[in-house]
């Protein structure tokens, strides 16, 4: 599969060439704070090969107290975007950062026990295809 992505200002463009092995809903305080919601989304392959279209030199690279829990976002927008650790064996796709549609359905919730408190029952709150009037 070939999967294209890129950040919310368009200045940052990449390519995933490969399949995922897993996709994961993270709970946990840390991916809280990285994408400011409920839970991260994230994409995990130990085969795909990641190749920056455009805006390499715009990424950078967060990893938290150097323990491993590492963010790469546009320096421009913010948007999170792909990284590789694990020495580069593992690379790790935030879902919403991709243009090409994902047919893997999630693998599962993570750290659920750490989950914000509001986050219980989501599916019963209201819906608006838009902006509520």
């Amino acid at each position: 599969m070939k999967y294209e992505g890129g950040c919310l200002c368009g200045q940052v463009q990449f390519l995933v060439e490969g399949d995922f092995e897993e996709f994961y809903l993270c709970h946990c305080e840390r991916c809280r704070k990285d994408t400011g919601s409920a839970h991260a989304a994230n994409l995990f392959s130990s085969t795909a090969k990641l190749t920056w279209l455009s805006g390499e030199t715009l990424v950078r690279t967060f990893n938290f107290r150097g323990e491993g829990h590492i963010k790469s976002f546009c320096v421009h927008c913010g948007s999170a975007l792909p990284n590789l650790q694990m020495e580069g064996k593992l690379m790790v796709v935030p879902a919403g950062s991709l243009d090409t549609e994902v047919h893997l359905r999630p693998t599962g919730h993570i750290f659920t026990d750490r989950k914000a408190t509001w986050d219980e029952n989501l599916e019963e709150v209201r819906k608006f295809p838009g902006l509520p009037k």
